[in-house]
């Protein structure tokens, strides 16, 4: 089961400085989503993963951490409101620079050969 859980941790993290280290908006927001995702999975493993447990102290002789869950839960708000931040931005520079580059800039295309008219050269 740990096993498991580090790989979707690992999945997650890889996928999500892969998606950051492109050069257009949609896919950094989807990287720092995946990223989010999985350092609240590591978060949440940090309590010990067990099922069964009492989440209050002194009801049973084994208790699950109430802190990883707190974390996790304030991890997931701040990243929601990251993420609608960010889409936002991109949104603007969508707008202002009427491309989705992260930096702003077009990469380089040669310029299309130039046609004639076709009224002009009567063809």
């Amino acid at each position: 089961m740990e096993l498991v859980y580090a790989l979707v941790i690992g999945a997650l993290t890889a996928s999500g400085v892969y998606l950051l280290l492109r050069a257009r908006t949609f896919p950094v927001v989807v990287g720092l989503t995946l990223l989010s995702y999985g350092v609240n999975l590591f978060l949440f493993s940090t309590g010990r993963l067990a099922t069964g447990k009492q989440p209050i102290i002194g009801t049973a002789e084994s208790y699950a951490d109430p802190l990883p869950q707190a974390l996790v839960l304030t991890a997931i708000v701040i990243g929601f409101a990251m993420t609608a931040f960010v889409v936002v931005m991109s949104l603007r520079n969508l707008a202002d620079n009427e491309d989705d580059h992260v930096d702003g800039k077009q990469p380089y295309k040669s310029p299309a050969p130039e046609q004639e008219d076709e009224e002009v050269t009567g063809k």
